[in-house]
C-alpha cells in the first residue's frame, strides 16, 4: 500500500501537519507580562503625609491581586469571563487591599487564577496559562499562579493570593480578632 506514490504523498502530508500542529500547540509565545495578568489597573496609595511624620510604611511598593479580591468598580471573575459577565462589579474594595494602599502600596492589577480557583495546576483555559519565567516548559502550579508569576517575574514586589484568604478565614473562624490589620 506505502508503494502507491499517491499513497506516500498523503502519509508525507499527514505526518508533516502533525509537527507542524504539535510545535504548535507546545510553542509559547511570551507576553511581556508572562500572561499573569487579566487586568492591569491602578490602587494608588493617598500623598505622603507632611514632615516630620513618617512616610507610609509601604511607600515604593506595587502589588498585584488575584482575581479574587474584590476592587470597587470592577467585577470580580473567579477565573471565568461567564462569571465576570454575569455579576456587579464590586461596590467596596477588599479590607486587606484597602489596607495595603493606604499603607502606601500601589495595586498595579488582577491576575489569572484557575477557573473559581479550583486546580492546582494553575492552567486557565479562558485566559490562558500564565508562563513560569523560571522554567517556561512548566505549568506555573498553583491556583493563584498569575500572583506567583508576576513576583517570580519581578513585576511586583508582592501579591495576593488564594492562600491569604483561606488563612484569615480560618483566624476568623477561630476567634482571633484583627486590630490595625
Amino acid at each position: 500500500m506505502a508503494s502507491n506514490p499517491s499513497n506516500l504523498w498523503v502519509l508525507l502530508g499527514l505526518g508533516l501537519a502533525g509537527i507542524f500542529l504539535f510545535t504548535k500547540k507546545f510553542k509559547k509565545v511570551l507576553r511581556e507580562d508572562f500572561g499573569a495578568f487579566i487586568l492591569k489597573l491602578q490602587l494608588l496609595p493617598p500623598p505622603q503625609p507632611a514632615p516630620p511624620k513618617a512616610p507610609h510604611p509601604l511607600t515604593g511598593l506595587t502589588f498585584a491581586v488575584s482575581d479574587l479580591f474584590e476592587i470597587e468598580g470592577y467585577v470580580t471573575g473567579f477565573g471565568h469571563p461567564d462569571w465576570a459577565k454575569t455579576h456587579e462589579a464590586a461596590s467596596q474594595t477588599s479590607a486587606v487591599v484597602s489596607t495595603l494602599v493606604e499603607g502606601g502600596a500601589t495595586c498595579v492589577g488582577k491576575t489569572v487564577v484557575d477557573e473559581l480557583a479550583y486546580s492546582i495546576t494553575g492552567e486557565n483555559r479562558h485566559y490562558g496559562t500564565p508562563t513560569n519565567p523560571v522554567e517556561p516548559a512548566r505549568v506555573p502550579g498553583g491556583s493563584s499562579s498569575g500572583a506567583a508569576v508576576a513576583v517570580a517575574a519581578n513585576l511586583v514586589d508582592f501579591s495576593l493570593g488564594e492562600l491569604l484568604i483561606i488563612f484569615l478565614a480560618t483566624l476568623v473562624i477561630s476567634g482571633v480578632e484583627f486590630r490595625n490589620f
